[in-house]
């Protein structure tokens, strides 16, 4: 940590990361994500991340080759299994290493560059990890009049920020439309509490939900999707806050073959793949630890909530009452 100048530090709900740097600008990505988080008086940090600026990137570590190939959007990288310690490398451009146990994470970046999206995942999610809370790609919203709530999962493009943004305009409360962090305890069971970041908007579902339209801009970006602050999005639906939630439900999205919405129950085996096909990574090198843990912590979640799957037709909203008749009933 010698010579780094300025360091931030974020409460995951119990799990204190701190992030330094020689400026605060090379991380404004975790800043986007996190800054509600950040906290000033910190417990003493449970994961450490350091930002270091050089020319001098480690390329090649020691270990096995786990990944070696292209991720949307950031490009080809190579992902270094070194047993106790992860490295991701972005060839000539960055790299991370990654070590659990100890609680840290260093990230290499050339001078004026900007650190990738996928670089900065792995880091936070090494970070819930090692508190015991693992990263799932799913929306979560908490039932009307109640603190629990259900989680939505389906691969990318589905229809999961169609269908929350429809579900909060009937009295859903959002916590967030992509990310949400699971964590189970023996003592408190299953909970869930929702990333903090900005909604992502697609033309289509401004299309389909003109309600959205007040927090809406002009400009599209490439994939035809706008980011919304939550604090917009508060103006015309419920926001919940960063909390701990109890489960009540896990629902896998599917689009509806005849244009009619409908709930029917899936086998908690079934509910399990779908939801580790898009969650758990499978290297050359097989399942690192931290993908194991979140492969187990999947299990038991399915385990202990009812499972579902949701067949969104022309108008999403439908599905309201049939997930408050569904999840009163057991």
């Amino acid at each position: 940590m010698t010579g780094l100048a300025t360091t931030f530090h974020y409460d995951l709900r119990g799990q204190v990361i701190s992030i330094s740097a020689s400026r605060a600008e090379l991380w404004p990505g975790f800043d986007l994500m996190l800054g509600t988080l950040r906290v000033d008086e910190p417990a003493e940090p449970g994961f450490r991340i350091a930002v270091v600026e050089t020319t001098a990137l480690q390329e090649s570590p020691a270990g096995k080759l786990a990944f070696d190939g292209e991720v949307p959007e950031d490009g080809h990288c190579r992902l270094i299994d070194g047993g106790g310690i992860v490295h991701l490398i972005f060839p000539g451009l960055q790299s991370v290493s990654i070590n659990a146990d100890g609680g840290w994470a260093e990230i290499r970046v050339h001078p004026d560059a900007k650190v990738k999206w996928t670089l900065l995942m792995m880091v936070l999610d090494a970070a819930l990890d090692a508190g015991d809370q693992h990263m799932l790609h799913t929306a979560g919203l908490t039932l009307p009049g109640s603190d629990a709530l259900v989680l939505i999962h389906a691969p990318s493009g589905t229809g999961k920020s169609t269908t929350s943004l429809a579900l909060a305009s009937q009295g859903f409360g959002l916590c967030s439309d992509d990310v949400m962090i699971l964590k189970v305890a023996a003592d408190s069971g299953t909970t869930a509490w929702g990333l903090p970041r900005k909604a992502k908007i697609h033309r289509n579902t401004a299309a389909m939900l003109p309600f959205v339209a007040p927090c809406l801009g002009d400009k599209w970006d490439v994939n035809g999707e706008q980011g919304v602050s939550l604090e917009r999005l508060a103006e015309i639906i419920r926001i919940e806050e960063t909390a701990d939630r109890p489960v009540a439900g896990l629902l896998h999205l599917a689009r509806s073959a005849d244009a009619q919405t409908r709930l029917v129950p899936m086998a908690r085996t079934d509910a399990m793949v779908a939801l580790a096909a898009d969650n758990v990574r499978t290297g050359m090198t097989g399942l690192l630890p931290s993908q194991k843990r979140r492969m187990a912590a999947i299990a038991t979640l399915v385990k202990t909530v009812p499972t579902f799957t949701l067949e969104v037709g022309a108008r999403p909203a439908e599905a309201a009452p049939l997930i408050r008749s569904a999840l009163e009933q057991n």
